[in-house]
C-alpha cells in the first residue's frame, strides 16, 4: 500500500478520543453506553453522516460537530446513527402467551373496558404490532376489552418505518398464520416481497417520539400495560433504575410491566413486583 493509501484509510478511521467524545454525549442524551469495543461500529455507521454533510473524514466530521458547536444541529441524526434497533414480530413469544392465556382474561374478569398500552422503545414496529395482532384478536373473540396502543422510540427514522407498516415478508414469518392472513396484505406486485400491516390495526396505534433520558415520560392517563424490552442491557444500573422508576410512575396501581428475558431489576427499590418471568406488577 502506498503512503499516499495509507494516510487516506487513517483520515477515515474514527479516532479514539473522537469515539469517546461521541460515546460520552450519547450516554449525557439517552443513557446507551458505548463500550470501546462498538468503535468499528460507530465508524461504519457515521460514514453515511459524514458523506451527508460532505466532509472530507470522520476526523472532520467529529471536529464539526464537537469544536465548531454544531450538535445541536446535528443531535436526531447522530443519536439514530448509533441507537441500535433489533426487533422482530412476536419475539420472546413467552411473554405472548402470557398475555392472551393469563393477562386479557383476569382483565376481562374484572370489567376492563378499555386497555391503555405503551409499547416503550418500539423500533420499526413489530413490538407495538404484535400486541395490536394480540389484543385485537382477543377482543373479537370475546367483545372487548377495547384498546389503544401508544409506541415509542428515541429514533426518528424507525419511527417513520413503523408508521408506515411495510415489512418485508420474511420478516412476518414468526406471525401465526391466522393472524397474519387477517392483518396483513401482500402487496400487488409479487416482485416486491413485502407486507403491510391493515389500516385498521396502523390506526389502533399511536405513534410519538420520546426519550427514556428525559425526567418524566407525558405519557396520559396512567397504562394498564407497559412493554419496555431489551432496552436496559443497553443501560448502567442507575440509569436502569431511573428509568424503570419512571415507567412503574405511568402505571396504574395492579398495572403490568414487561421487560426482556435477560434483564433484571433485583436489588432495585421499586413499586414492583414479579408476578411471571420478567412480568411486574405495579403495588
Amino acid at each position: 500500500m502506498s503512503n499516499l493509501a495509507r494516510q487516506a484509510v487513517t483520515s477515515d478511521a474514527l479516532q479514539r478520543s473522537d469515539f469517546d467524545r461521541i460515546a460520552a454525549y450519547v450516554y449525557r442524551e439517552c443513557g446507551i453506553r458505548l463500550p470501546p469495543v462498538k468503535l468499528t461500529m460507530i465508524e461504519g455507521r457515521l460514514r453515511r453522516r459524514v458523506r451527508a454533510h460532505g466532509h472530507s473524514s470522520l476526523s472532520d466530521y467529529c471536529g464539526w460537530l464537537f469544536d465548531a458547536d454544531n450538535l445541536a444541529t446535528e443531535r436526531e441524526h447522530l443519536l439514530n446513527a448509533v441507537t441500535t434497533n433489533k426487533t422482530d414480530f412476536f419475539r420472546e413469544p413467552k411473554h405472548f402467551d402470557y398475555l392472551v392465556g393469563t393477562v386479557l382474561p383476569q382483565l376481562r374478569e374484572a370489567g376492563a373496558g378499555r386497555l391503555r398500552v405503551w409499547s416503550a422503545a418500539c423500533s420499526t414496529g413489530a413490538e407495538p404490532y404484535t400486541l395490536a395482532m394480540l389484543l385485537d384478536a382477543y377482543a373479537r373473540d370475546h367483545r372487548g376489552p377495547e384498546f389503544g396502543i401508544l409506541a415509542t422510540d428515541i429514533d426518528s427514522e424507525v419511527l417513520r418505518i413503523a408508521r408506515r407498516g411495510v415489512f418485508p415478508a420474511a420478516m412476518l414469518d414468526p406471525v401465526p398464520a391466522g393472524l397474519r392472513a387477517r392483518y396483513a396484505m401482500r402487496a400487488n406486485d409479487p416482485r416486491r416481497s413485502e407486507m403491510r400491516i391493515v389500516p385498521a390495526l396502523r390506526a389502533a396505534i399511536g405513534f410519538a417520539q420520546m426519550n427514556l433520558m428525559d425526567a418524566r415520560y407525558p405519557v396520559g392517563d396512567p397504562m394498564d400495560i407497559i412493554f419496555c424490552r431489551n432496552v436496559l442491557i443497553y443501560f448502567d444500573k442507575p440509569t436502569q433504575e431511573k428509568v424503570v422508576r419512571r415507567l412503574a410512575d405511568c402505571l396504574r396501581p395492579g398495572g403490568l410491566m414487561f421487560l426482556g428475558h435477560s434483564e433484571s431489576i433485583t436489588g432495585f427499590d421499586l413499586p414492583l413486583k414479579p408476578v411471571a418471568n420478567t412480568v411486574f406488577q405495579r403495588v
